[in-house]
């Protein structure tokens, strides 16, 4: 699976957007590499791929880069369950990529924006381990740190939601789904642009509303609603979406298929990754309080509890 990488003019309209200056960026990398040998709680080596990737993510901005690093290093600390043991051919991973599929796509939107597609294969199955399905969707995530060499100008995610039901949904507890997007907003340096819900239902109403309150504002306000497909289409060009989307992308189970075989690739680099995270014994002032961080006080944890 190749990720198609911006050139030309969308390269350099998509540099102006994300403030990359050619003459400086060394520079800036220079300065978020120093910084981290001198945080005594952080890894001191990250490589350089990813930290541009994270300068970008960030719009070059050095502070904005370090809070983004601190958190992406903390967050493998606070959560095992989405960190440890990324290993694809493990059987509760295998189990879930038999029955969730969620690719990005190889093509760019006209305007340099990476599309995910996300859906379910059939109604009638048991819902997984849904902190292993996040801990797949992450697992993607830190591919693409390393895969998107040239950066691009945002995400776009298309939620296909033609096989949800209301079991499916039975085991997304509000504090797994707070401590997913906790780390998507604040550890990842994404630039979610548009979230699509194609193929509704009414629980698909009930869901959005479910997940709003954890979203920052900015967010909510780009998540699009769609009872006819054709409206999404307005938004992602139709050439570019799968097959049975009526693209030329290829069937879905080709794309979904060639990520599993990348992850299978990237075995070793995971294990590897697992000493990259923040140590609080060593972090300067007071130790991150885990509770603190995903916004769970007591009532809350007795919701989740009951």
């Amino acid at each position: 699976m190749t990720l198609e990488q911006p050139a030309g003019e969308m390269w350099q309209k998509i540099r102006e957007e994300l403030n990359e200056n050619p003459d400086t960026r060394e520079q800036d990398l220079a300065h978020i590499k120093e910084w981290l040998k001198k945080e005594p709680h952080l890894p001191d080596e990250f490589d350089d791929q990813r930290i541009m990737t994270f300068l970008r993510g960030c719009k070059f901005s050095l502070e904005k880069c370090k809070r983004k690093l601190d958190m992406y290093f903390t967050m493998r600390s606070a959560v095992p369950e989405f960190f440890n043991d990324r290993d694809v051919s493990r059987p509760e991973l295998q189990e879930i990529t038999k029955i969730v599929q969620m690719p990005p796509l190889p093509g760019l939107t006209p305007d340099g924006r990476r599309v995910v597609l996300m859906r379910g294969v059939e109604k009638d199955v048991q819902t997984p381990n849904v902190a292993n399905a996040f801990k797949l969707a992450l697992m993607l995530g830190d591919v693409r740190l390393k895969e998107e060499k040239e950066g691009v100008a945002g995400d776009i995610y298309i939620l296909d939601a033609s096989v949800a039901t209301p079991n499916h949904f039975a085991k997304f507890t509000p504090t797994l789904v707070k401590k997913f997007l906790v780390c998507v907003q604040e550890a990842y340096p994404v630039k979610l642009k548009q979230v699509h819900v194609i193929n509704i239902s009414p629980l698909v109403d009930k869901i959005v509303q479910f997940v709003k309150p954890f979203l920052k504002e900015k967010i909510r306000e780009r998540i699009f609603i769609h009872s006819d497909i054709n409206d999404l289409y307005k938004h992602v060009p139709q050439e570019m979406m799968p097959s049975e989307y009526g693209g030329k992308a290829g069937p879905i189970n080709e794309l979904h298929n060639a990520w599993l075989k990348k992850l299978e690739e990237y075995k070793d680099w995971f294990a590897d990754q697992e000493k990259y995270k923040a140590d609080e014994a060593l972090r300067p002032g007071k130790p991150t309080n885990y509770d603190e961080l995903f916004g769970i006080d007591g009532s809350f944890r007795q919701l989740v509890i009951d």
